[in-house]
C-alpha cells in the first residue's frame, strides 16, 4: 500500500480578479490612448525556497505513530510466542537427530529428518504469514497518520515562506522525486508541530526484549 505523495505547490497564490470587480463601458479612444504603451519592466525572479520531507518516516516518528506501532507489536505477541515455540521444538528435534545413537537405523533417521523438514517449512509459512499481516497493519496505521499530516505540513511551509515542497524518497523510485541536493529538511519540525497539535503524549519506553530469529518478532519499517 503506497501512500506516498509528492507535494509540489506554488504557495500564496493570489486571487484571479479583485473582489467586487464589475464591467464598465470602455472609454472612447483618444490620441493618447492609441499611443503605443510603454513596456512594463519584467518582474524580478524570486528564488525558490525549497523544503523536503520524508512523509512516511515523519508519520512513524510522531507520538501517535510510535504508539500505533507499539499497540500492533503487542497484538502480535501471541503469534511471536507461538513461532518461538515452533522453533524451539525444531531445534530440539534437530539436536536429537544429530546426537542419535549409532544403533538408530537409517530408516528412522530419514523419518526424523523428514519430520524436521516438514516442521521447518510450516514454521516458514507461518512466519511469512505473520510478517505480511504485521506489515499490513503497520502500513495501514501509518497511512492514517499521513492523511492527517497534510494540513500541518501546508501550514508549516506557508508560515515559513517555502515555495516548493518535495517528498524525499531516500532512494530513486519510478514516479517519485528524489532530492539530491539543496533544500531544507523539515521532517523533525513537522513531527514536533504534529505532536503539539495532536496532543498525544510520547509513549513510555518499553524494556528491551531478547532478539529472535523469525521475521514476525521484529518491527518492520513501513514500506513505500
Amino acid at each position: 500500500m503506497n501512500s506516498k505523495f509528492v507535494v509540489v505547490a506554488a504557495l500564496a497564490a493570489g486571487a484571479l480578479a479583485p473582489a467586487g470587480w464589475s464591467q464598465t463601458a470602455a472609454p472612447k479612444a483618444t490620441e493618447s490612448t492609441l499611443a503605443t504603451p510603454k513596456t512594463a519592466p519584467a518582474p524580478e525572479a524570486v528564488p525558490a525556497k525549497i523544503a523536503f520531507i520524508e512523509l512516511t518516516e515523519v508519520a512513524a516518528a510522531t507520538n501517535e505513530g510510535q504508539r500505533a506501532i507499539s499497540d500492533i507489536q503487542k497484538k502480535y505477541e501471541p503469534t511471536k510466542a507461538k513461532l518461538d515455540q515452533q522453533k524451539a521444538e525444531i531445534d530440539s528435534l534437530t539436536k536429537q537427530l544429530q546426537n542419535a545413537p549409532a544403533t538408530m537405523s537409517d530408516e528412522e533417521k530419514s523419518s526424523r529428518a523428514r519430520e524436521i523438514d516438514t516442521k521447518q517449512k510450516q514454521l516458514q509459512r507461518d512466519a511469512d504469514d505473520a510478517q505480511s499481516s504485521y506489515s499490513s497493519d503497520v502500513q495501514e496505521a501509518i497511512a492514517k497518520i499521513e492523511s492527517k499530516l497534510g494540513p500541518v505540513v501546508v501550514k508549516y511551509v506557508q508560515k515559513n515562506g517555502y515555495t516548493m515542497l518535495l517528498d524525499n524518497l531516500g532512494q530513486p523510485q519510478q514516479g517519485g522525486l528524489n532530492l539530491l541536493w539543496g533544500g531544507t529538511d523539515i521532517s523533525q519540525a513537522v513531527v514536533d508541530a504534529y505532536n503539539a497539535a495532536s496532543g498525544v503524549p510520547a509513549p513510555v519506553p518499553s524494556a528491551p526484549t531478547a532478539q529472535t530469529s523469525h521475521p514476525a518478532a521484529r518491527p518492520a519499517a513501513p514500506k513505500r
